[in-house]
């Protein structure tokens, strides 16, 4: 006799046992036990309902594009599985390259910007020091030039 007959959800002397047990151990277990006597031949329709409605949910997540925290399901075709496999590692490699030339650019856009941010600040340093250069030498400055 195995273990899921002498507890199966009907007035056995094992369920009994135990739901006796659980209330002398603490009260919730003898409770729990005690609905699973009551309730239990419900449970198979109840986990079949659960089961329904959470790959409801999780085919409504997918078609929003949610990815799924779990590796790929398996179709069961071997060779589509092997396909599949291979090009979602092929697509992973091709978005970690995206991902490392974006950062080149980055790097490169903002070494631009600071090239061309130093430029434009010594094209001022060396106007402000010829202006200051032309204030002392007594020159006239014309639009802020020395002349």
């Amino acid at each position: 006799m195995s273990s899921q007959a002498l507890i199966r959800p009907a007035w056995t002397p094992v369920t009994i046992a135990v739901m006796v047990g659980g209330f002398f151990i603490w009260w919730p277990v003898g409770l729990a036990m005690l609905a699973y006597i009551l309730w239990g031949e419900r449970l198979e329709g109840f986990k079949r309902d659960v089961n329904t409605t959470t790959d409801k949910f999780m085919f409504s997540m997918k078609r929003a594009g949610f990815k799924q925290p779990f590796a790929a399901e398996r179709t069961g075709n071997v060779a589509f599985d092997d396909w599949r496999d291979t090009e979602l590692r092929r697509l992973d490699e091709e978005r970690r390259r995206l991902n490392e030339a974006a950062a080149e650019f980055e790097a490169y856009a903002r070494e631009l910007r600071r090239a061309k941010d130093q430029e434009e600040f010594d094209r001022f340093m060396r106007d402000r020091r010829s202006r200051d250069t032309g204030r002392d030498n007594g020159g006239p400055i014309v639009d802020g030039h020395p002349a």
